[in-house]
C-alpha cells in the first residue's frame, strides 16, 4: 500500500491511524480556533497525528435556509490562520470549480464530497491542484466502484489519494456501513479513512435537515479500527445540540479523549504497532 507523507505524518501502510477532526462548518473564528486548540492539545498528549477539518461553505445542505458557512475568502483566512498558528495540516471540502485553486493554496488535503465523487471533470481538476486528495465514497456506490475514481485521479497525475467510507444508502433517510468495504478499498493500494460521524447520519431525517444517531459513533469507530483503517474522520463540537450544521451526528469534544484512548489501544493491537 502507498504511504502518504504529510510533514512528519505518515498515512497508510500500517502506520497508526490519523485523526481528521473538527467542526462540520466554520461558525465563527473564535469557536473554530478553540476547537482546533483543544484537538491539538489532546492529540499531542495522546500522540495521535491530527489533520484539522472544517468547511468554509457547505453547498450540499438539505434546506435553502440552512447555514452554509462564512464563504470562501473569510473561511480560508480563518483556516490559514489556524494552520500557521498551530502548525497543523488542514482538510476542507470543495464544491465548485472556481474554489479549487485558492483552496489548494491553503489546505493540505482537498476533499471531494460524496455527491460529487462521480463528477469526472471536477474530480480530475481537484486532483490537478491538490497535494493530497480525499474522496468521500458516495452513499450510492459499491466499494469496488471506487477503482474508477482512482483511475481518474491517477490520470490527472496525482498519487496522493485517500478514500473515505461514510456509509451506504439503505432505504429512505438511513445509512448503513458495510465493513467489507474497508479491505476492498484498501486492496486498491491507497489509504482508507472511516468517517464515523457521517456514517450515523439520517439524511433528510428531520424533514428540512439531516438527523443522526450520535450515540452510535463509538460503536462504528471501534468496528472500523478492528477491521484496520488508516484514518478516522470525526466531526466534533463543544455543544453539538447547538451546532449550526450536522449537530445530531457530531461528537462533543469532552467525549473524544476517552474514545481515542480506547481506539489507540485497538489500533496498536490490530496493526502490531507502538504509538510513540
Amino acid at each position: 500500500m502507498k504511504q502518504i507523507q504529510l510533514g512528519r505524518m505518515t498515512i497508510g501502510g500500517g502506520a497508526p491511524f490519523v485523526l481528521i477532526a473538527g467542526p462540520c462548518v466554520i461558525e465563527n473564528e473564535q469557536k473554530t480556533e478553540e476547537i482546533a486548540v483543544y484537538l491539538k492539545e489532546l492529540t499531542d498528549r495522546l500522540q495521535v497525528p491530527l489533520i484539522f477539518k472544517a468547511s468554509y461553505d457547505k453547498a450540499n445542505r438539505t434546506s435553502l435556509q440552512s447555514y452554509r458557512g462564512p464563504g470562501l475568502h473569510e473561511g480560508l483566512r480563518i483556516l490559514d490562520k489556524i494552520r500557521k498558528n498551530l502548525s497543523i495540516p488542514i482538510l476542507t471540502d470543495v464544491h465548485r470549480f472556481e474554489d479549487i485553486e485558492p483552496v489548494s493554496q491553503v489546505a493540505d488535503v482537498l476533499q471531494v464530497p460524496a455527491f460529487l465523487c462521480r463528477q469526472t471533470d471536477f474530480v480530475m481538476e481537484v486532483a490537478r491542484f491538490a497535494r493530497i486528495i480525499n474522496i468521500k465514497k458516495g452513499q450510492f456506490l459499491a466499494p469496488g466502484d471506487v477503482q474508477h475514481i482512482i483511475q481518474k485521479i491517477r490520470a490527472a497525475e496525482n498519487e496522493n489519494i485517500m478514500m473515505t467510507e461514510r456509509g451506504t444508502s439503505f432505504g429512505y433517510n438511513n445509512l448503513v456501513t458495510d465493513y467489507r468495504s474497508i479491505p476492498i478499498m484498501r486492496a486498491m493500494g491507497y489509504p482508507v479513512i472511516f468517517d464515523a460521524t457521517h456514517s450515523v447520519q439520517l439524511p433528510g431525517g428531520l424533514g428540512s435537515a439531516t438527523g443522526g444517531q450520535r450515540e452510535m459513533v463509538a460503536y462504528l469507530a471501534r468496528a472500523a479500527v478492528a477491521v484496520g483503517i488508516d484514518g478516522l474522520f470525526m466531526e466534533v463540537h463543544p455543544d453539538p445540540d447547538s451546532a449550526l450544521c450536522d449537530g445530531p451526528n457530531s461528537l462533543s469534544l469532552e467525549s473524544l479523549d476517552q474514545m481515542l484512548q480506547m481506539l489507540i489501544e485497538m489500533d496498536a493491537l490490530v496493526k502490531n504497532v507502538k504509538y510513540k
